[in-house]
């Protein structure tokens, strides 16, 4: 069913008397416009765009947003542009960047932290070079030097004599559950904490839910639960992985990896990535390695990190970080990637119908897209259209793994 101006126009008015009652949220008999399903990143963006656009929505999830079983959930996400020059994913990230930022100041705790991104890698490194091509030619600020540059101005850090980098100074770290929430909150909207499950079409017309209500349409964005619920469909094009984060203790009255002193970072050498956060709001020093875990299913995940894991932690911090090379492990999480092959995101019509739409495959590197892939969503869901981005079309995620995107 299309959403046409009139219905839209008939939903802006009863939006506006929802909110007027105070009963934005609440189990209605009015058919939603669009029922989302899934509080993450990418759902709680979608139903935003869509709630500014002035549609009837709820908003559903089994755990509620921001949960520490989620992708979207714990503590930090990099938000960073450098994508190795590729224009669509730095063009995306760019755009959410400006929805972040406004978000955050319209919160009392900012969920952003403007650190700056910094990138380092051997010199000649085609990807780094594409990256600070892309930077320099949308006039985005940066700077860039070479390895005496690069330890003069961060000496934490133990550089090579090869190495080069560069820092987006506009770009940082977001609060990763309170973003989500905030998003959740800044929409106006109470989430339905239920499970819901395949599209089921009521006798009364619309999508059945499971308080009562009805929708036209219905987005899945369901993160590693996504090819769970359409295993006939995305089942083989889906992969889940999992992930682990350590966070490390700075010693005490050291306020060199500070948020403010030191900032988000990201050493790039022959395509293998770690990267980590500074010490915000006293969570610890982040670090985590940006490859594919082992296949899991997320119900039955044990969330206890690896001894082998934090061994690999900690020898990287003291080659790199040699003041950290004694600091403790304070927190650990485990989370997962949801994988396509080679790292595009899925936002997509469920084959046959342009009334159930698919979002997910945020493949370890979402997150910071959320505001720029709820707005495409809802774009879709208005017009009814087809996808017009091949990249994040159903049709070209395949089932061999072939990592692209970084």
């Amino acid at each position: 069913m299309r959403l046409t101006r009139r219905n839209i126009v008939k939903s802006i008015g009863a939006t506006s008397l929802a909110i007027a009652s105070g009963r934005v949220g609440a189990t209605s008999s009015q058919t939603l416009d669009v029922a989302v399903v899934g509080a993450g990143v990418f759902g709680s963006w979608t139903a935003w765009h869509l709630r500014k656009r002035g549609l009837k929505v709820a908003l559903y999830d089994a755990y509620g947003p921001g949960n520490v079983r989620s992708s979207s959930g714990g503590e930090s996400r990099v938000i960073r542009l450098s994508y190795g020059g590729d224009p669509l994913y730095s063009s995306m990230a760019l755009e959410s960047l400006g929805y972040w930022k406004a978000l955050s100041d319209r919160q009392s705790t900012p969920i952003f932290y403007p650190t700056g991104v910094l990138w380092f890698s051997p010199e000649r490194d085609q990807y780094m070079q594409r990256s600070l091509a892309w930077l320099e030619a949308q006039k985005i600020s940066h700077r860039s030097g070479n390895a005496d540059w690069l330890g003069k101005n961060w000496p934490q850090i133990r550089f090579d004599a090869n190495e080069v980098g560069f820092i987006e100074e506009d770009t940082g770290g977001l609060i990763a559950n309170r973003a989500v929430q905030a998003t959740v909150r800044d929409a106006g909207l109470k989430p339905v904490i239920a499970h819901v499950g395949p599209p089921r079409n009521g006798q009364a017309g619309g999508f059945e839910l499971p308080d009562g209500q009805r929708a036209r349409k219905l987005v899945y964005a369901l993160g590693p639960w996504l090819g769970n619920l359409f295993p006939g469909t995305l089942g083989e094009r889906l992969s889940v992985t999992r992930q682990e984060v350590f966070y490390f203790g700075p010693p005490d009255g050291d306020d060199r990896f500070a948020a403010g002193r030191f900032p988000v970072w990201a050493d790039f050498n022959g395509g293998d990535i770690v990267y980590g956060l500074p010490d915000i709001e006293g969570r610890g020093f982040k670090i985590a390695f940006d490859r594919h875990g082992p296949a899991i299913d997320p119900n039955s995940l044990e969330r206890e990190p690896s001894s082998e894991g934090i061994s690999m932690a900690r020898a990287f911090i003291a080659n790199r970080f040699p003041a950290l090379a004694d600091a403790p492990l304070v927190q650990a999480r485990v989370c997962q990637y949801t994988n396509t092959s080679n790292g595009d995101f899925l936002i997509d019509w469920l084959p046959g119908n342009r009334d159930v739409l698919l979002i997910g495959g945020g493949s370890g590197h979402g997150f910071k897209h959320g505001p720029a892939v709820g707005k495409r969503a809802a774009e879709l869901l208005v017009s009814g259209s087809a996808q017009a981005e091949p990249r994040f079309s159903l049709e070209t995620k395949g089932i061999n793994t072939n990592r692209q995107v970084y």
